[in-house]
């Protein structure tokens, strides 16, 4: 997954975006952007376990 931080500059102030890959999001600040990036960047690398056949079947 590409990550892509990204300023924009508007009549009152600047506004970030996060790019990742096709999708957006946008933000107030930068400091949010970067917050949002740190814990989605957490939740990417955390381990995952998926569920075996006797757990979904329950």
């Amino acid at each position: 997954m590409n990550i892509v931080i990204t300023e924009f500059a508007k009549p009152r102030g600047s506004h970030w975006q996060v790019r990742l890959d096709q999708h957006v999001v946008s933000f107030r600040s930068e400091a949010e952007a970067l917050a949002f990036v740190s814990t989605l960047r957490a939740r990417l690398q955390a381990p995952h376990t998926f569920p075996t056949y006797s757990q979904r079947a329950g």
